[in-house]
């Protein structure tokens, strides 16, 4: 084995992930995160499918990261008085287990803390590449030196910026901004949500972590819009302009935002790359191949590509010019087939007009009794399968004791 020695930039579900399988196949993994610690909150993510969770399983997490889920049910529509206008299947969002992102950031975490270093609250600066390694300086830290570099650290990529250029190059806005912020739970849902939706806009809550807690969305048409990812006193101020007086719960929980310990704010996106490395450095999840918040597949195919990373980073003995290559055979038609799910779905979530809004609501409520009414189920669900994943052997015990599954399906 050679290049044992990995960077891995972001500590969110892709990084994490990679750092256990790098591990166990041997490698000493290294996290560098830009925040001071974990973020919490976030979007709820789910998986589906043996795909995802085997991966899951063979991890030792599947059981924390069911303890952990949300069981969120079926999610109703509602006119701008509350009430419920149609009501959409749980399979559709939670897919076989949802789990809040930041919930699911810390069982990663938990799991590979006690054997891989992680720097918190520090940056990539620069990446200089040599035939024996990469020198990379840091905003904080002291230089280093590593053999290889990951990029794990999400849409707006840092690693993906030094190594291949432009974010313009490589991210495709897809028409809509997002936030997502916590809220109190003062509609009492239980273990559901309600969602709004009007021309070009939608505004939503779900209850979460047991009913004690709710997340509330919105979504908005609009292009690109040029603001910093750390202002959040403007983003702030973007998404009152666009809601104020939108109705239903809107100004209540604009109000609510200002308060909000973990706001989130940023375009829906897509990434598009021909390749997803460049000499000793490379991407993984959505820093690579991210197919949007709207696809449903985001994290659960990070999760698959980090398994697979670090899978033929092993067979391939560390050379990583075999090891790239073959990760992206293995996971570029998977990732494509991800992506195509987040295709044309911004104009459903936020129609152009009140009169598509309406035909919406409407188609809504009366398709649990149309033929083919669970097909974008089963469509999701058959795309997060369409993979085999080969069983690279990794060895060393779980951090539980247990000995490690095998894969291969």
């Amino acid at each position: 084995m050679k290049n044992l020695d990995v960077l891995i930039s972001g500590s969110s579900v892709a990084g994490p992930a990679l750092a256990y399988w790098l591990h166990r196949h041997g490698f000493n993994p290294t996290i560098v995160e830009r925040a001071p610690a974990l973020r919490d909150g976030g979007y709820a993510v789910d998986f589906r499918g043996e795909a995802h969770l085997s991966v899951l399983r063979a991890m030792g997490v599947l059981d924390a990261v069911e303890a952990a889920r949300t069981g969120t049910g079926s999610m109703s529509y509602v006119n701008s008085a509350g009430k419920v206008q149609a009501k959409m299947p749980a399979d559709l969002f939670a897919g076989d287990v949802e789990i809040l992102r930041g919930d699911l950031a810390r069982i990663l975490y938990d799991a590979t803390e006690p054997y891989t270093e992680y720097l918190f609250g520090d940056s990539v600066t620069s990446l200089t590449e040599d035939a024996d390694g990469v020198a990379v300086t840091f905003e904080q830290g002291a230089p280093r030196r590593f053999d290889l570099v990951i990029g794990a650290d999400g849409l707006h990529s840092n690693t993906r910026r030094l190594a291949f250029g432009p974010e313009e190059r490589f991210v495709k806005h897809l028409g809509v901004h997002c936030a997502i912020f916590t809220t109190a739970n003062h509609l009492g849902l239980d273990h559901t949500g309600h969602a709004y939706r009007t021309a070009g806009k939608l505004v939503a809550m779900y209850s979460a972590r047991h009913n004690t807690e709710a997340k509330a969305v919105f979504y908005f048409a609009s292009p690109a819009l040029d603001l910093d990812r750390r202002e959040v006193t403007r983003q702030q101020a973007v998404l009152a302009e666009q809601f104020a007086g939108t109705g239903w719960e809107s100004d209540r929980l604009l109000r609510d935002m200002r308060y909000a310990p973990d706001f989130y704010f940023d375009s829906v996106a897509q990434v598009r790359m021909d390749s997803w490395s460049r000499g000793r450095v490379a991407l993984v999840g959505d820093a690579a191949y991210c197919p949007s918040s709207l696809s449903g597949m985001g994290s659960g195919l990070a999760l698959v590509g980090a398994y697979v990373l670090a899978g033929e980073l092993a067979a391939a003995g560390g050379d990583h010019r075999v090891a790239f290559g073959r990760y992206e055979d293995a996971l570029r038609e998977y990732a494509e087939g991800c992506r195509k799910m987040g295709d044309g779905v911004a104009w459903l979530m936020v129609p152009g007009s009140r009169f598509m809004a309406g035909l919406l609501n409407r188609y809504y409520k009366v398709m649990p009794y149309l033929p083919g009414k669970n097909m974008a189920a089963k469509i999701a669900r058959k795309t997060a399968e369409n993979i085999v994943l080969r069983d690279y052997g990794a060895r060393g015990a779980l951090p539980t004791g247990q000995s490690p599954d095998r894969l291969g399906h």
